[in-house]
């Protein structure tokens, strides 16, 4: 078992490199730190997530710390499924994660909700919402829940079915459908959209298909949250940064092409478009017409 200095990463990341490669996915390499109160086991999380590794409760040992790291098999994800119920449906590996419990999730949805001052929307409309989670945080969070009209959208019939069954909210309808055709869904006009992970799937143009969004379902005095994953779900892991096709590492650019053109985009239509986010990039937009 190696004794390793959080003092020098450069040093701990070579060993580690090593010393996981070694070991089958699941399997368990442990090594020790010295125990003080100086311990910063947020290093020890980065690098466990940057070696796709989950770390586990570390151990107390009287002088040492022994930091336990459990490799994560990197073909267990959803991402690599194609048919839409293996990918999306109850029966999952999507199905298994729980954004809601992940604070770099969390807290900068709950900033988003409040950037579109959420208490001031009415008719809300979820593009992708599976199995309703966002809505759960927007029924605990908005004051003015019961006066709320919220429509849900998903083409995976399970997820649907699931979230009929979560929310017994009279003002919450749940609809299967292709975001490709919104128009036979006879929707109307949202003062809130929101989508999170969604428009970038493979099955749709994201520029044109944004943009039928904004200008038929979207109030002119509307608002937008948009949230695109800079993440992978692996082995049930949120790992930082999102993974472009033909690429073995995390390749940013059409995270940030796609976000570059809808702040654009939304600015050009007179919206106020802030930024933020880190696993899960949000773009909020509130209209600034007169």
């Amino acid at each position: 078992m190696n004794e390793l200095s959080q003092n020098d990463i450069y040093t701990c990341l070579t060993i580690l490199k090593k010393e996981i490669k070694k070991i089958d996915d699941g399997e368990i390499y442990s090594f020790k730190i010295a125990n003080n109160d100086d311990i910063d086991y947020k290093i020890w999380v980065d690098l466990s997530h940057i070696l796709f590794c989950k770390m586990l409760t570390p151990i107390n040992d009287t002088n040492f710390v022994i930091v336990r790291y459990k490799k994560l098999n990197q073909n267990e994800s959803f991402h690599k499924e194609l048919d839409i119920e293996n990918k999306y449906g109850i029966e999952s590996t999507f199905s298994k994660i729980d954004k809601n419990n992940q604070p770099s999730f969390l807290v900068h949805y709950l900033k988003a909700l409040e950037n579109v001052k959420i208490d001031t929307r009415i008719r809300i409309l979820n593009l992708g919402v599976n199995s309703g989670e966002e809505f759960e945080i927007l029924k605990r969070n908005a004051q003015n829940f019961k006066n709320l009209e919220l429509i849900g959208i998903d083409y995976c019939k399970s997820a649907i079915s699931k979230a009929q069954n979560s929310f017994n909210d009279k003002n919450i309808v749940f609809k299967v459908g292709d975001i490709n055709k919104l128009e036979e869904l006879n929707l109307g006009t949202f003062d809130l959209i929101i989508s999170i992970g969604t428009l970038q799937s493979s099955n749709l143009d994201f520029n044109k298909t944004f943009m039928n969004i904004v200008q038929n379902y979207l109030k002119n005095d509307g608002a937008m949250i948009l949230g695109f994953p800079n993440c992978r779900w692996i082995d049930g892991e949120m790992i930082y940064g999102a993974m472009a096709k033909n690429y073995n590492f995390s390749e940013l650019s059409l995270l940030y092409k796609d976000v570059h053109f809808c702040k654009k985009y939304l600015q050009q239509k007179k919206f106020r478009v802030t930024i933020t986010g880190k696993d899960y990039i949000f773009l909020t937009a509130t209209s600034i017409r007169k």
